[in-house]
Order: C-alpha cells, then structure tokens, then sequence
C-alpha cells in the first residue's frame, strides 16, 4: 500500500517514501476525485494502516473540495488526537460544532477529546449542550455521567448511570463505571469472610480461616488493611497484610501487596506481591507481574494473565511460574464470569491445574519440598442486597497429588460480607 511508510525507519527509505506519497498525493488531486473518496481513504489510512500522517492530509485534501462537510471534519477532530496534536484537534471539532450545533457526533467527539485532556468541566459542558438537542441520548448521558465522576460529583453521576441500566441492563461499560462510582462514593468498606477446607486422606483435621479488612477508596486507590486468622495443622496462627491498587494512568495501575505472620507454619512469615495491570484495546486486560512467600526459604512466583471482556462475559487465562533448581513449576488457571446488573454480581467458573499464591487458604501448600501436582475446578456467586451489603460464597474441589505417586482430594467453601459505607 502506497501509505505504509510508517513501517521503515528513519533514513533515507523513509524520507523516500515519504516523497513518494506526497507525489502520490499531488497526482490524485490533479484527478477528479470526490471529497468522499478521499473521505474513505483517510479512513483506510488510519484505522487499517495506523498512517495518521497520511489520513490528515487526504482529509484536509477533501475539505479542500467541502468546507463544512462535518463528518470529516469530527474525523479529522478525532486523528488529531490520536497523531499527539490536541489542540489542532479540538480546534477542528469546535468548528464542527459551530457548523452544525444540533450535530450529536460532533457533541459526542468533543466532548470525548476534553474528557481524554482530563478537561473535565469543559468535557461536561459540551455534553450538556449535546442533550440540549438530543435530551434521551445514551451516548451522551454516558459520558455525563462519566464527566461527573471525574468531578467526584457521584451522588449526580449514579443517578445517570442508573437510570441508563435499567433500560440498557446488559450494557458491560455501563455497568463497571456505576459499580466504581459505587465505590468511590461510599469510600469505606468493612468485610468478613471464612474459609473450610477438608482432606480425605492429606490431613486428619480441616483447615479454618477467618479474615477481617477494612479498605479506603481514595485519589490515588484504593488501599486495604486486612487481618487473617487461621487455624490449620491443629495450630493457631495470625497474618496482617495490606493490599493497594494505585492507579497510575489511564492504561495502567498496580496491584501491591506485603504481610507478616510469626506463626510459621501456619502462615508464611512475609508474603509480598507486584503487578502491573494495563487497559489494552478491544477490551482486553493483561497483567504481569510476582508473588513472594518466605517459609524456611524465598520463594519466587511470577505471574502473566490475559483478560477479556465480551458482553456480559469476563474471560481470563492466568499462569504461575516458579523456578527451582532444575524445573519450572507451573500453574495454570481459567476463569469465566457472567456479570449481572452490575460490577458486584456474578457467577463465576473455573478450572486449572496447580496452586496460586494469591489463595489464603492453600498458598500454605506451597510450603513443600514436593511440587504439588493439582488438578481443580471452582464455582462461585457474588451478590448485592440493597447498595451497600456484598456477599459471596464459592466452593472448590482439587486432586492433590501430595505424595509421589499418593493422591488426595479437598474442598474447599468460602463465604463473605461486605458494607459499604
């Protein structure tokens, strides 16, 4: 394609290229050709060949022929942004609007590229425009609402986003952000949750936890202090941990975590955790990251897992990768989860084979000179009674291969409670 010229690098093939589709260009504009077909090939340009530089100049090439042609004008508005330039771009969706104010692309583009520059009162005065004219549009009571948390103006922005899901209930964006906005308005939330796990042949006695937390949403994210309670091997043992999301951009945030116990073995005596999570296009999430356990020795677990959302579907594949002296021991897990009205209620599934250190009540196994060959599968059901109370209860069942050659089964059920406040 004549446009490709992003792909070399910076020498003389690029500024060889480069000549070539200016001539390219000056030949085509000495040819008849509609200010819509240099419409579609700026489209091509951009969303097929990711060419920005060449998707503006043909579409200024079309405004050449049609000044107020509105619709690439919004386009070239959105391209500027996407080439790092804007101010050129909202200069040219201010035109937009000017040329055609009851326009609701042209609202939806502006405010957009505001709400992307963090111009957040700017983002929402454009959408209120925008509802002038069209007062039952989704598109743009979305991004009200989304404007309004920005402004931590929640009570107003959860009003929006509840009035929209109880007519779009299936709708996953919709229902995430009024899940956040739930979160980031009631600040606080208190939790309690406890865990059996039994043996048939491992051990003779199960294994009780009980864990209390308590987390703060706050501008940075969210941070949770949390005391377990445990009481396996017939001893008693105490952990403290604080976990942390700090949100970094807006592709990135973090998950952070560090604990202690004295009680060995029950607990691991320091326990610690780092990923980095991103925002990628099409809905996915990927995340990379470790986990630390220190029993009578370090020992280092690195994480890698891919997300995606689809509809009300959450799909994800997580594995665990701990060297040793001689072997690689993995871990690998799939989840599925089918969301409800919103963030907080779901069903969820899951199947894999190995333990994961991110599990409280059987990351202990992990404390063996054997690398546990497991086999699981989990199903679990969280739920909301009322805005403020979250429950949730799961069970699991795993063949333990503990022993060479020795196999066992344990299930595991969890329930918990949380209020918000």
């Amino acid at each position: 394609m004549p446009f490709n010229y992003m792909h070399f690098s910076i020498g003389k093939k690029h500024y060889l290229v480069l000549l070539y589709n200016l001539l390219w260009l000056t030949m085509l504009s000495a040819q008849t050709i509609s200010s819509d077909e240099y419409f579609q090939m700026a489209r091509k340009a951009a969303f097929d060949n990711k060419n920005y530089t060449v998707a503006i100049q043909l579409s200024k090439q079309a405004l050449l022929q049609s000044p107020d042609y509105v619709d690439i004008q919004i386009f070239l508005g959105r391209v500027y942004y996407w080439n790092g330039q804007p101010d050129s771009s909202l200069l040219m969706l201010k035109a937009a609007l000017q040329n055609k104010p009851s326009y609701e692309d042209a609202s939806i583009a502006i405010t957009d590229i505001e709400y992307f520059s963090e111009n957040y009162t700017s983002a929402l005065h454009y959408a209120g425009l925008g509802l002038v004219h069209h007062p039952s549009s989704k598109e743009l009571m979305l991004r009200k609402a989304k404007c309004l948390a920005a402004l931590l103006r929640y009570k107003a922005a959860l009003f929006i986003t509840d009035s929209l899901l109880q007519t779009d209930p299936k709708n996953n964006e919709l229902r995430v952000l009024a899940a956040r906005i739930k979160d980031y308005r009631s600040k606080s939330k208190i939790g309690i949750s406890y865990d059996y796990t039994g043996f048939d042949k491992q051990f003779s006695n199960p294994w009780h936890i009980v864990s209390f937390d308590y987390s703060r949403q706050t501008r940075a994210g969210s941070l949770t202090g949390r005391l377990n309670y445990a009481n396996r091997h017939t001893k008693n043992g105490v952990q403290f941990e604080v976990d942390a999301y700090p949100r970094l951009s807006k592709t990135f945030y973090a998950y952070t975590n560090i604990g202690y116990s004295n009680d060995m073995p029950v607990f691991p005596k320091f326990r610690a955790g780092l990923s980095l999570y991103a925002n990628l296009p099409r809905s996915f999430e990927g995340e990379a990251g470790f986990r630390y356990l220190n029993f009578d020795s370090d020992t280092w677990i690195y994480t890698l897992a891919l997300g995606k959302y689809y509809k009300n579907f959450w799909f994800n594949g997580r594995s665990y990768l701990t060297p040793s002296n001689s072997r690689i021991s993995q871990s690998y897990t799939v989840t599925v989860r089918y969301y409800g009205k919103s963030a907080e209620n779901y069903f969820s599934l899951a199947v894999g084979r190995g333990i994961s250190p991110d599990d409280r009540s059987l990351a202990i196994q992990l404390n063996n000179a054997y690398k546990l060959q497991t086999k699981k599968i989990s199903a679990g059901y969280r739920f909301t009674a009322g805005k403020l109370n979250i429950f949730s209860l799961s069970t699991s069942f795993e063949n333990v291969e503990y022993l060479p050659k020795t196999r066992g089964n344990q299930v595991n059920i969890s329930a918990g409670y949380q209020r918000r406040f």
